[in-house]
C-alpha cells in the first residue's frame, strides 16, 4: 500500500485558476532577458520585428494551455486577442509565421536555453524553500513519438525507438518513441533533473547519471534515493553512495536461488538457530541486530544462553560498505526504510501532470534534441508555477 505525501505545492490548486488569469502571474515569476539575449539572429532571415521574449513566452504558455504543434499555436495567436497580449506580442502587428516559429524552436534546442532556465528555476525555487531536495526520487515514463516507425534492427541514439515494459499488473506495454527518465524532489513533487533518450534504453543503465545531475542540481542535501526494483543494480548502490546518499530499492532477486550464508535475502543475519535476528538501530556504517529471542519475536527452544551469556542476547553489526546492494540504511524492510520507499510514488504524480496536465505525450517534434526541449518546456511550467503559487501567497499575506 502507497501512502500519499503531503506536498508543500499542489499543481492542482493552479489548475484551478481561471485561465485569463494563470498567465499573467505565470509570467511575473520569470524573467527570460538572460535567455532571449542568446537568440541573437545568425542571419538576416528569420523573425524580424517579432520579440523573441514574445515567442519564448509563448512556448511556455502552449503546454499549460493544451497546444502540442506549432501549427495550434499559431492558430491560438491568430485568433485569440488576449492570449496573443499576454503572451507579449504587439496587437497592431501580424504573428510569426509557422515557420519562423519553428526556426526559434530550433535556436532554443541547438544553445540549450530551455535546460538553462529548468537548471536556474530549480535553483530559485531551493532558495525560496519550495524543495530541498534531500529526498529525491527516480523513475521513467514512456513518451510516444510521431515519428515514422522503423525496425528494432534500426535502433538509433537520436531518435524515436521501440520499448517494452510490465505494468503494475504484470501486462506488457510496447511503443515507439522514447523514455524521459525523472528525478523529482518528494517533498514538493518537483523535477530537479531530467534526461530523454530512445525508448529501448534500460532504466537502470539511466541512474547513475541522474543521480548525479541531481545532486549537481541540490548540491549538499541529497541524502536518499528512492528507485523501484527496475534500478537494483549495483552500480546505483555505489553511485549514490559516492555522492552521498542512500539508494532506497527494493532487491530483485532475479534467478537468486539461495541468500549469502548466514543471512536472508534482504540482508538481515540469521542466529546459530537459523532464526531472523531482529534490526535494533544503526551505529555509523553499521546495522545493529539483535537476538530475537532476547527481542521478543521468537520462543528458542534454549534461550539466550545458546547464543550469549548476556540476558541482552548476542548482538551483530553489519557493515553496509561490504555489500552496499545486499545491505542498507536504514534496514531494508524496516519502519524507516518502507516510509522512505513510499515517497517514490511522488515521481508517478510528477510523471502524470506532466502527460496528462501538459503536454508531455503528446509530442510533435523529431529527432531527441526538439523532442528534450519539449519535455524541458513542460517541466519549466511546474517549476514556474510553484514560484507563482508561492509569490501569490506571500503577497496576499501582505495584504
Amino acid at each position: 500500500m502507497y501512502l500519499l505525501q503531503g506536498t508543500l505545492f499542489s499543481f492542482e490548486e493552479w489548475l484551478k485558476i481561471e485561465s485569463k488569469d494563470r498567465l499573467p502571474l505565470f509570467f511575473e515569476t520569470l524573467d527570460l532577458r538572460p535567455y532571449v539575449k542568446e537568440m541573437k539572429k545568425s542571419s538576416p532571415q528569420g523573425a524580424r520585428g517579432y520579440s523573441r521574449e514574445a515567442i519564448l513566452r509563448a512556448f511556455l504558455a502552449a503546454p499549460m494551455e493544451e497546444i502540442s504543434t506549432l501549427t495550434r499555436l499559431h492558430q491560438r495567436l491568430q485568433t485569440d486577442l488576449r492570449f496573443r497580449y499576454q503572451c507579449g506580442f504587439r496587437l497592431d502587428q501580424g504573428i510569426p509565421s509557422i515557420s519562423t516559429l519553428s526556426r526559434v524552436f530550433q535556436q532554443i534546442t541547438a544553445r540549450g536555453l530551455a535546460e538553462k532556465l529548468f537548471a536556474d528555476l530549480v535553483e530559485e525555487c531551493r532558495e525560496e524553500g519550495i524543495l530541498d531536495g534531500k529526498h529525491v526520487a527516480i523513475d521513467s515514463t514512456a513518451v510516444d513519438a510521431y515519428e515514422k516507425k522503423k525496425p528494432k534492427s534500426n535502433l538509433s541514439k537520436k531518435n524515436a525507438t521501440w520499448g517494452s515494459k510490465f505494468d503494475s499488473h504484470g501486462n506488457k506495454i510496447t511503443w515507439f518513441g522514447y523514455k524521459v527518465h525523472l528525478a523529482v524532489d518528494t517533498k514538493s513533487e518537483l523535477p530537479i533533473a531530467l534526461e530523454v533518450t530512445p525508448a529501448h534504453v534500460n532504466d537502470g543503465d539511466l541512474g547513475p547519471a541522474l543521480m548525479e545531475k541531481a545532486a549537481r542540481s541540490v548540491p549538499d542535501t541529497f541524502r536518499y534515493v528512492m528507485m523501484d526494483g527496475g534500478y537494483d543494480q549495483v552500480k546505483n548502490y555505489e553511485t549514490a553512495y559516492d555522492l552521498g546518499a542512500q539508494a532506497i530499492i527494493p532487491l530483485n532477486l532475479r534467478n537468486e536461488k539461495e541468500p549469502p550464508a548466514g543471512f536472508s535475502s534482504d540482508g538481515t543475519p540469521r542466529c546459530s538457530m537459523g532464526f531472523e535476528m531482529v534490526y535494533w538501530g544503526r551505529d555509523q556504517h553499521r546495522l545493529k541486530f539483535r537476538c530475537p529471542h532476547a527481542a521478543g519475536k521468537v520462543d528458542c527452544p534454549h534461550g539466550t544462553a545458546w547464543c550469549s551469556s548476556s540476558n541482552y542476547g548476542m548482538v551483530q553489526k553489519v557493515d553496509i560498505r561490504d555489500n552496499l546492494r545486499r545491505f542498507s540504511l536504514p534496514h531494508r524492510g524496516s519502519r524507516n526504510w518502507k516510509k522512505l520507499y513510499d515517497e517514490r510514488t511522488s515521481v508517478e504524480r510528477c510523471n502524470g501532470r506532466l502527460k496528462e496536465n501538459l503536454t508531455t505525450n503528446d509530442l510533435h517534434v523529431c529527432g531527441i534534441s526538439k523532442g528534450t526541449t519539449h519535455v524541458y518546456l513542460n517541466a519549466i511550467v511546474l517549476l514556474a508555477t510553484a514560484l507563482a503559487v508561492k509569490k501569490t501567497q506571500a503577497s496576499k499575506e501582505v495584504a
